[in-house]
């Protein structure tokens, strides 16, 4: 087992760590053992004053940079992130539960995440418009809009940090972040490049602490210019509506409840291959994971043993033992959810082909489980799971299918699977998602929008898309005299 010494986090505010200056603190459990690891600093409002005090006037000297000195700086921070990756991958296992290669490949793509963000801020241009008067000029500047506050998740400790940060950095934004306070040490670590890099102090911080009353207070500061949230969309819809009441611009990347359609035309075995990776990856703790597996009837017992076979080939067990395929589920909230969804779907008559119940032993194992002719009032099939549980259904039409899975009002990512251009340019047009992978896994990428539509939120976190949701626009006309 690879060894990780974990260590108590405290608040990043005014580029020092320091704890709340109450003193209070908050467990952190191993997820695969139950017990609890460090202490995380919990902010008090006073620590909350402070932090925006800092992210002030971290805002007015990161913007004064030229954005290449800026590029400069990011670039160190990927660096230092890569170097650390040694460090950095066992904290996140031991917090968070997932197996140490998935850890290490967050921390990776993290780095080239702040890299691509790095030199696309260099490219934040404006206009030159024709005047209809001659003696006068028209311009039009992008500036970035301010101080932002951040709220991220437990599933992706980095990597939803990182999307935000290296966003808002490369427009020129300070960056305030709530991160989970389940996982808190490896945000730190990512914050830590950067203080390391050069930032100016205060313009990244960090806090922990009531997550309503962080909340609350930072998004109706007036300090803070702009939100972004990563999260379940029921507290997503509450965190839009109280940026909205007080006028300010929001990023939503929500819940998703990710539909695969697998045509009776497609390579059955790379479906199943591709797509069992993808649902038990991070123990199915992903936005993105498939999860209303969507298969032709005639093909529908093939895929169903091919996926029960890849879930029983997974090698469950401590994230840091060298060979675990799949983690533990990062609370026990999340093992409670599973046994809820099992109860439902064997009530409601699904069959359930393999796994379906919580590991004996210490830490919040589930076994990697397959459901099959899971009927559509089955919970699982209406709420997003957010564990190893794949449900699959059959279908007759390819419009059979794509009702299906436009049928919720979630619509983040979907998938399909078929060797056909016909069926691909069909279910391009008409599946309501923000991101579609055909024939291949999940590969986000920073140069490639990254959210959702209908509930599960609007804005991007990936591509120039990313950048342009921390920018305002200024129309400057000047007379000659």
């Amino acid at each position: 087992m690879v060894s990780a010494h974990y260590r108590d986090t405290q608040l990043l505010i005014g580029g020092t760590w320091c704890d709340a200056s109450t003193g209070k603190t908050l467990g952190v459990y191993d997820p695969a053992t139950g017990r609890e690891i460090g202490r995380v600093s919990h902010a008090s409002l006073l620590d909350l004053d402070h932090a925006l005090e800092a992210a002030q006037e971290g805002f007015l000297a990161w913007r004064r940079m030229p954005p290449s000195e800026r590029a400069t700086i990011m670039r160190k921070a990927a660096g230092h992130l890569r170097a650390r990756l040694p460090e950095i991958a066992p904290l996140l296992t031991r917090e968070q539960g997932k197996p140490l290669a998935e850890a290490r490949v967050e921390i990776l793509s993290a780095a080239e995440i702040i890299e691509w963000f790095a030199d696309e801020g260099t490219r934040i241009y404006g206009r030159v418009v024709p005047s209809r008067n001659q003696d006068s000029q028209q311009i039009v500047v992008k500036e970035p809009i301010g101080p932002v506050a951040a709220f991220t998740p437990w599933n992706f400790p980095i990597n939803q940090l990182v999307r935000k940060v290296s966003a808002a950095l490369a427009a020129g934004c300070s960056f305030l972040v709530k991160a989970p306070e389940e996982t808190p040490a490896s945000p730190a670590a990512l914050l830590q490049a950067f203080v390391d890099a050069g930032v100016p102090p205060g313009t990244v911080g960090l806090v922990f602490g009531d997550p309503a009353e962080i909340s609350t207070y930072l998004i109706s500061h007036p300090i803070i210019r702009k939100v972004t949230f990563t999260g379940s969309t029921p507290v997503g819809k509450r965190i839009a509506a109280l940026a909205g009441a007080h006028m300010k611009p929001a990023t939503m990347e929500l819940g998703g409840h990710a539909p695969v359609i697998v045509a009776e035309d497609a390579d059955v075995s790379l479906a199943a291959r591709t797509m069992g990776a993808a649902k038990f990856r991070n123990a199915g703790q992903v936005c993105i994971a498939p999860t209303r597996f969507l298969v032709q009837n005639s093909i529908l017992e093939k895929f169903s043993r091919e996926l029960v076979a890849h879930a029983e080939g997974l090698n469950v067990g401590n994230g840091l033992l060298e060979g675990t395929t799949l983690g533990p589920l990062a609370n026990a909230r999340r093992v409670g959810a599973m046994e809820r969804l099992m109860e439902n779907a064997r009530d409601v008559g699904a069959d359930v082909r393999t796994g379906g119940e919580r590991l004996a032993g210490d830490g919040n194992f589930f076994a990697p489980t397959v459901l099959t002719n899971v009927p559509l009032n089955a919970d699982v099939f209406n709420e997003e799971p957010f564990g190893p549980i794949a449900a699959i259904r059959g279908f007759d039409t390819l419009d059979e299918a794509l009702s299906e899975a436009n049928r919720l009002p979630y619509g983040l990512a979907g998938f399909a699977f078929t060797e056909s251009i016909k069926n691909v340019h069909h279910i391009s047009r008409n599946m309501e998602v923000g991101m579609l992978w055909i024939n291949q896994p999940p590969t986000p990428s920073p140069e490639m929008p990254f959210g959702g539509v209908k509930d599960s939120g609007y804005g991007s976190e990936g591509g120039p898309e990313a950048i342009a949701n921390y920018l305002t626009t200024k129309a400057i006309t000047v007379m000659a005299r």
